[in-house]
């Protein structure tokens, strides 16, 4: 198997992956509106796919299409499940690596390595999950003797699934929920569509187009006006596909369109694989440099940009760019007043995201370069966002980035605004930190997704639920009252302040009327209420 089709077995997984990852997205353990696996394996293997694109179309052999798509993945990756998801396919590429044409013995190689990537990526392994499932799968389909890839898929396919039904049995806390483990379905998905691939069934495909649209930048209009002038010209690129009927393709010689591009322009950087020529080149006539390249084949992709406008930018971003310092602190938040707050605490770059918004490690990694100091804390705020942080350190090499595991908006919230940066003793500071972190209860209510039953709470569809430290503590009929049960269960009465940060959903009044509430029921206490404007959460509160 050549690496164009291999590209097309992956990206048929994506496809498949994308039909039903509102499937995956629903089997959450928590009857809250956190079910994001499926969008977060999503993205993370369309980034792969995006990434792997390029190399298809200059015929590269497997081993070169594997390395692509791993790259594009690791950066991509989101939440937990995208993370391992990207480390499968890190250890798949690892075990393609100088390999031509795919082999049954290849992949078999190869999916090992993917078992071995995964569960060294995680640093307390969970069976019962999606490593499990991969697991369980690839053991028992390296035990066939066969040169067939559809026998080996059908193999696999059929253990995949069978450990997958065999999750609840693991994990507790997936048979009281009725659910099998999320990643272990996504991953199967994804396996199914590389085999429908393998016997022709392609299903269409336009993630890609979904994955740059939803990236696309917005363009500044005032840095070009009416009475601006063209000084940079414009940044063109373009794969051309040399035609029969225009040339001789086994006579043509590139030169003679390197000759052109170097007359009517600059920085030309053109080269040809096979019938196909890249082609970058910065001209004040696009339109005439296209006209002429037809004489030669028809375009297989465009791209051209305004370079005053790129220039424009350029200066924006480096009149904001922070100056080099020894200490930097990244974090992740979403809603404008918390955001805020956590720049007052002393953040130095707060990512947009969090739950159900799992930013990418490519996320991690702009918001290091931002930032520029030569240790980089960062605070992760959110259990399913620690994986994506530690690999965005790994792949990050211009700083020391040290990854503080904040499992909660209240605990690096504290830990930030406890730190103190001027001691300059890396070691004292993250001690300092990870102790501020354990003192911390974070309290959160959220909507209820369905009737269920958990940890003896009898949980009915849009109640509001009480939450603390991913135990869910009470059922109320609206968010005030929940707020009210919650603060009786993590026992404010022994705190001397609690912060409140209302959610985006919660109207102002009845936020006011809640404090004026608590503060009576708990006269030593301090509550000291923000408008987070957070998603999904109609309350945090954080005991200090």
């Amino acid at each position: 198997m050549k690496g164009s089709k291999f590209f097309t077995l992956v990206q048929n997984g994506a496809s498949e992956l994308k039909a039903n990852k509102n499937i995956i997205n629903d089997l959450n353990v928590f009857p809250i509106p956190d079910g994001d696996t499926g969008d977060n394996m999503f993205m993370t293997i369309n980034s792969g796919c995006v990434q792997a694109k390029e190399a298809v179309l200059q015929s590269a052999p497997v081993g070169q299409v594997a390395e692509a798509l791993s790259k594009g993945m690791l950066l991509g990756a989101r939440g937990n499940s995208g993370v391992i998801l990207s480390r499968i396919f890190a250890g798949i590429a690892r075990g393609l690596k100088d390999v031509d044409e795919l082999t049954v013995a290849d992949f078999a190689h190869a999916m090992s390595c993917g078992v071995e990537e995964a569960y060294s990526s995680v640093s307390v392994p969970v069976e019962g999950t999606i490593l499990t499932v991969l697991k369980d799968a690839v053991n028992k389909a390296n035990l066939l003797k066969t040169d067939s890839l559809e026998n080996y898929f059908g193999a696999l396919l059929t253990e995949m699934d069978a450990s997958l039904e065999r999750t609840p049995d693991l994990l507790p806390v997936l048979k009281e929920a009725g659910v099998v483990d999320s990643g272990g379905a996504g991953l199967l998905c994804i396996f199914r569509g590389m085999d429908e691939a393998l016997k022709g069934n392609v299903l269409s495909n336009d993630a890609e187009s979904e994955e740059k649209g939803s990236q696309k930048p917005q363009v500044n209009l005032d840095a070009f006006t009416a009475d601006s002038e063209l000084l940079f010209g414009y940044c063109t690129e373009f794969l051309l596909r040399l035609q029969r009927s225009k040339v001789n393709l086994d006579t043509f010689d590139v030169q003679e369109i390197i000759d052109y591009l170097n007359a009517a322009g600059d920085s030309v950087v053109c080269f040809r694989d096979g019938s196909i020529v890249k082609v970058h080149v910065h001209t004040k006539t696009p339109g005439d440099i296209l006209s002429h390249c037809q004489r030669w084949g028809e375009f297989l992709t465009l791209k051209i940009e305004n370079m005053t406008l790129q220039h424009h930018e350029t200066n924006i971003r480096n009149a904001f760019s922070k100056p080099h310092k020894a200490y930097g602190i990244v974090t992740v938040a979403s809603g404008k007043g918390l955001v805020d707050a956590f720049k007052e605490a002393g953040a130095d770059f707060v990512i947009e995201g969090g739950q159900t918004m799992n930013p990418s490690a490519q996320s991690f990694v702009e918001a290091f370069d931002v930032v520029s100091a030569d240790t980089i804390f960062v605070f992760p705020n959110n259990s399913n966002i620690i994986l994506t942080a530690q690999q965005a350190a790994e792949l990050y090499d211009k700083s020391k980035v040290i990854v503080l595991p904040s499992k909660t908006m209240g605990a690096g919230y504290v830990a930030i605004a406890s730190m103190d940066l001027s001691i300059k003793d890396t070691d004292a500071i993250v001690a300092s930190a990870n102790e501020t972190m354990q003192g911390v209860v974070c309290g959160m209510v959220t909507r209820a997704t369905r009737d269920t039953s958990f940890d003896g709470v009898n949980i009915h569809k849009n109640d509001s639920l009480g939450i603390c430290h991913g135990d869910i503590l009470c059922d109320a009929p609206n968010p005030e009252e929940a707020v009210i049960q919650l603060c009786e269960k993590i026992e404010v009465a022994d705190h001397d302040v609690t912060l409140i940060f209302k959610g985006e959903d919660s109207p102002m009044d009845d936020a006011e009327q809640l404090v004026e509430r608590l503060q009576k029921l708990y006269p030593r206490t301090e509550f000291i209420m923000t408008d987070g404007g957070q998603p999904i959460y109609h309350y945090i509160i954080v005991l200090c």
